[in-house]
């Protein structure tokens, strides 16, 4: 057993909904083993209400995110990650800055619950399920055996989980 911690950075282009929501989920369900961090290529500047008002609705904090640029974790300075997924498509093709040592990644996408576009029911059923999709893979995430694991065999974990219930259309070919 180790005492580490270790940092996980989650990454959507906007980092206004998704990584907002999987950076809260993982740092409550992390039980300290994690601190987990959000940002995006393309901030908007501020977080969705819906994904807040989900967080609340599963008993998460709600209060202390913001939207923020990647680039404030890949300055000096800046904690150095363990992990850094990617929880949109757009993000996982874009061109990421040069991570500080050498994380090892994932693309864990789910849809966009941001671009639903009908009743407030719908968008907040929308925001539901993708908080439920991220808490599904975080889950099976930090119940990895992660200081006895080997690279290779992490690597397909992380990949499988990826691929769990709620995966977006787009997901990157294994290489």
């Amino acid at each position: 057993m180790t005492d580490k911690t270790y940092n996980v950075l989650f990454l959507c282009t906007g980092n206004s909904a998704r990584s907002i929501l999987a950076e809260c989920i993982l740092n409550k369900e992390g039980g300290g083993r994690f601190k987990a961090y959000s940002a995006g290529s393309q901030p908007k500047g501020e977080v969705n209400p819906h994904a807040l008002k989900e967080l609340e609705a599963l008993g998460y904090p709600s209060t202390g995110f913001s939207s923020k640029s990647w680039d404030v974790f890949a300055g000096p300075g800046a904690p150095q990650m363990d992990f850094i997924f990617t929880v949109c498509d757009s993000a996982a093709g874009e061109a990421c800055p040069v991570w500080i040592g050498h994380p090892m990644t994932a693309h864990w996408g789910v849809e966009d619950p941001a671009a639903v576009v009908g009743s407030e029911v719908e968008i907040q059923r929308a925001f539901a399920q993708t908080a439920r999709f991220l808490k599904n893979r975080i889950m099976s995430f930090i119940s990895l055996p992660l200081a006895s694991i080997d690279k290779l065999a992490l690597e397909t974990h992380l990949r499988q989980i990826g691929a769990m219930e709620g995966a977006s259309a787009t997901q990157p070919k294994a290489n």
